[in-house]
């Protein structure tokens, strides 16, 4: 999906962009990159990687083409990391970790998700990561945005109380032209078909026939392209949080299904909160909770305060439904909202991190497909959305910056059957981000080369994250012995 390029509440170290997903430690993304360029260097047998110790990870630079219709042109760098399989005896290959976003970072993926990954699957592969072009430690973009446009607080496009969005086209319009004038050649380049062929050059590189892995959110559209492109290199292909593959809108249906998600979501949330209408008064029922919801955002669109707005508490509200532990800062942001009081601080990434974010994520929702350039269809599709879509008051319809965009894309990937069985899908049924309902289309694009694991539990991401038990073994079970059969959880 897109995902909101950052999220409000407290959150693991994962990844997905003009959305909100996981978001990486700058420190750590830094301490990696410095080991690049600073550490003892070993020349690995078997590929064409020098790698040097970076934390507890192996870290190496890969070169590939920045145009790839001009292979032999300019070069750039991706970042690319590893912790070996724990039992060389039993290993199969490498688990490549595809980052959501678009625009995370996965550089650090392996460390983080290594300590959470069962023995079975640590024995069986190289737990290998990246950050895709554009992204921190590869060779970077940015669309050197001012602070105004660059507020992660301000990320998600929610329209004046009144419906109106002049204010939203202004901020597109005003990023899209610095992201051409100020983000360099790269920009023109960065796409979800030049990720896919970059993930081939990291196989290649790697010295691996075939490859297995994981992407997460964003990172199900990437990884099924290269499943489209390359389904002779691919081994066991596991998706988790699916996007809605539509190539005749790609992203614009991803902005889209926000509503739908935030609707499938907010149930758990409401159920959790008038559990505790003790501790937060926000209503003994779901229903009076939702009531509260809506009535507070009502209020402080009509009087807003320094610190809280309607469209804050819609941020807080839909960045909050990613997992369960966000559940109390926004229960605490309402309760504070409905008494006057100062609402607690939400974390946002640091400036430079969310600049690099936003940079990349224009330039790969822009550069995937071609958006509308009528404002007034914007404004249409935000009335109406806001109307059948109440909790997110025509936020996933609104513009993004891809209506001023100057390029011109190339037709996006289509999904098709074309290739091995080999592709197991994960998707919680209440996914805020990426729900269920387009999890199902990239299902039927796949046809016979897919499965579904299908789990009853809310949040983004569910391998390991925001799943269950049951979920969890299916996947599991998969990487290890490649049992690939539907399942419902």
């Amino acid at each position: 999906m897109i995902t909101p390029a950052h999220r409000m509440a407290p959150v693991r170290c994962a990844g997905n962009a003009w959305g909100m997903r996981k978001i990486v430690q700058v420190s750590t993304i830094a301490a990696v990159a410095a080991s690049l360029v600073t550490l003892p260097v070993a020349q690995a047998a078997g590929t064409n990687l020098t790698w040097r110790p970076c934390g507890t990870q192996e870290c190496a630079t890969v070169r590939v083409p920045m145009d790839y219709d001009h292979p032999g042109a300019q070069q750039i760098s991706l970042a690319v990391s590893r912790i070996r399989t724990a039992d060389p005896k039993l290993r199969r290959g490498v688990l490549l970790i595809i980052p959501g976003g678009p625009g995370n970072s996965g550089l650090s993926k392996p460390s983080a998700v290594v300590p959470r990954l069962p023995k079975d699957v640590k024995d069986r592969y190289d737990i290998v990561g990246f950050d895709p072009r554009g992204v921190g430690a590869s060779t970077p973009v940015s669309c050197a945005l001012t602070p105004e446009d660059a507020d992660p607080k301000t990320f998600l496009p929610f329209p004046a109380p009144d419906g109106d969005i002049s204010a939203n086209v202004a901020k597109a319009e005003r990023v899209a032209q610095a992201c051409v004038r100020n983000g360099g050649e790269l920009m023109r380049h960065i796409n979800t078909r030049n990720e896919a062929r970059d993930i081939d050059q990291i196989r290649k590189a790697l010295g691996e026939r075939k490859l297995s892995y994981w992407g997460t959110s964003y990172g199900t559209y990437a990884g099924a392209t290269y499943a489209q492109l390359f389904p002779g290199n691919t081994d066991r292909v596991v998706l988790d949080s699916n996007d809605d593959p539509n190539p005749k809108l790609v992203a614009r249906q991803w902005a889209r299904n926000f509503g739908v998600g935030g609707e499938d979501r907010f149930p758990d949330f409401a159920a959790w909160a008038a559990a505790r209408v003790g501790t937060y008064d926000l209503g003994s029922t779901p229903a009076e909770v939702r009531a509260t919801y809506m009535s507070l955002a009502a209020q402080y669109d009509r009087a807003p305060t320094p610190s809280i707005t309607g469209n804050y508490l819609r941020t807080a509200m839909f960045q909050s439904m990613y997992g369960d532990s966000a559940f109390p800062l926004l229960a605490a942001t309402l309760q504070a909202a409905k008494t006057g009081t100062e609402p607690p601080v939400f974390p946002v990434p640091p400036t430079d991190q969310f600049q690099n974010t936003m940079a990349v994520s224009v330039a790969t929702v822009c550069n995937d497909v071609a958006w509308p350039r009528d404002v007034s269809y914007y404004q249409r599709e935000v009335l109406a959305n806001r109307k059948a879509y109440p909790l997110t008051n025509g936020m996933p319809a609104n513009i993004f910056p891809c209506a001023f965009w100057p390029a011109n894309p190339a037709p996006a990937v289509r999904i098709t059957p074309n290739g091995p069985d080999n592709v197991l899908l994960v998707q919680n049924l209440r996914d805020p981000a990426t729900p269920y309902s387009g999890a199902l289309k990239l299902l039927d694009a796949f046809g016979h080369r897919a499965r579904m694991v299908t789990v009853n539990s809310g949040g983004h991401d569910s391998y390991l994250a925001n799943g269950n038990a049951c979920g969890d073994a299916a996947v599991t079970d998969f990487l290890v012995n490649g049992t690939h059969r539907t399942t419902h959880c």
